[in-house]
């Protein structure tokens, strides 16, 4: 671990979360010298705590184009870096008419990225419970690993020369320096990269574009199925939550049916979806809650629920649970922070639970607005 000093560098970037190093990629892809402050000894939050899944299929306005832009970029690293990345596609499950009218809706909208399927064909990809009508396939979303992707990336950007001080906090950030608990870093240009926590170093800013925690519940459970399951997987629920459907006319009375036969899953914002991990179990979720500052104790039932619906889903009788976890990310009105609090000091967040399907590519506007677009 570099120990900060008297360096000095083009870029430093404060965070070595997806959003810092996605930053931190676009530098060094422009020839920059660059720097990243993490205050843990390695990536801990948000950036490994999620499905993996770069859905930028279902994303609308900005997202969508950050997100196609970031499955290039994310393709590119996996094979530069060594990790794994497919496009495995996402495969939305209707279990009720309106969520097929949506998918048939949003297929109208999408074209090739966004194909319809039968319940024949759903069933292909993957065992479900009863009453599957239907379902859409995705084609284009893509698949990661957070726990190996994040460090291997790390590691490369390390390799071609990026210094990280990790474990170092940065107490004090000003126009070209960084005072840290391990001393002082200057740069040109910083970025600051910290997701739910730009409040605590520009608490006016983040007041000024409404930044709170969403926190939200997560559990990786044994496979009862036993067989492989390449994509995503998605439900009526999820279409809820994307931008993409949220366009469609026919969601509202999908709303309102979710809302009136299950008032309590759509109150604690239930994303009901699942991917598989390398070692077959499956990571499933999850729970959305919003405030400045959450309580810590986590309520059991909002994990109950989660294996509940889940089940269904699958149609069996009980998950076995191996990891509980909480995970919490930026949340504003805007889906993207993108301000200069002061010069030459750019904060950079994705303030909605989008950050491993947009980071790569809206760190290529935010790198483009700190240095210039690549020549």
């Amino acid at each position: 671990m570099a120990e900060p000093g008297s360096e000095s560098v083009d870029v430093l970037v404060v965070g070595a979360g997806i959003v810092g190093l996605a930053c931190a990629y676009e530098a060094v892809e422009r020839g920059r010298s660059v720097a990243v402050v993490e205050r843990d000894d390695r990536a801990a939050g948000a950036s490994i705590r999620n499905f993996g899944h770069a859905c930028a299929t279902a994303q609308s306005g900005p997202a969508l184009g950050y997100g196609r832009a970031a499955r290039v970029t994310w393709l590119r690293l996996a094979e530069a870096a060594g990790f794994w990345a497919r496009r495995t596609g996402t495969l939305m499950v209707a279990r009720h008419d309106d969520e097929l009218a949506v998918l048939e809706e949003f297929s109208g909208r999408r074209g090739e990225e966004a194909l319809m399927l039968t319940a024949e064909e759903v069933a292909g990809h993957a065992a479900f419970g009863p009453g599957v009508v239907g379902g859409a396939w995705l084609s284009q979303d893509l698949r990661v690993d957070p726990r190996e992707s994040v460090p291997r990336i790390a590691e490369y950007l390390a390799a071609r020369g990026v210094r990280f001080h990790w474990a170092t906090t940065a107490h004090v950030i000003e126009p070209g320096r960084v005072q840290t608990g391990r001393g002082e870093l200057r740069a040109d240009r910083i970025v600051v990269a910290t997701g739910h926590d730009v409040d605590r170093h520009f608490p006016g800013l983040a007041a000024e574009h409404g930044v709170q925690r969403c926190a939200l519940r997560m559990l990786r459970v044994d496979n009862p199925t036993g067989q492989s399951i390449e994509p995503a997987v998605q439900t009526g629920f999820s279409m809820l939550r994307y931008g993409g459907f949220a366009e469609c006319a026919s969601l509202p009375a999908l709303r309102d049916r979710l809302t009136r036969d299950h008032p309590d899953l759509v109150g604690i914002g239930l994303n009901l979806m699942f991917t598989q991990r390398p070692d077959g179990t499956l990571t499933i979720g999850d729970t959305h809650s919003y405030a400045s500052t959450h309580l810590p104790f986590n309520d059991e039932e909002l994990d109950a629920a989660v294996l509940r619906e889940t089940a269904k889903l699958l149609g069996v009788e009980r998950l076995t649970v191996r990891e509980r976890w909480r995970g919490v990310y930026a949340s504003a009105p805007e889906p993207f922070l993108n301000a200069e609090p002061a010069e030459g000091v750019r904060v950079a967040a994705v303030t909605a639970g989008v950050g491993m399907t947009t980071a790569f590519g809206f760190a290529q506007e935010v790198m483009a607005g700190v240095l210039g677009n690549r020549a």
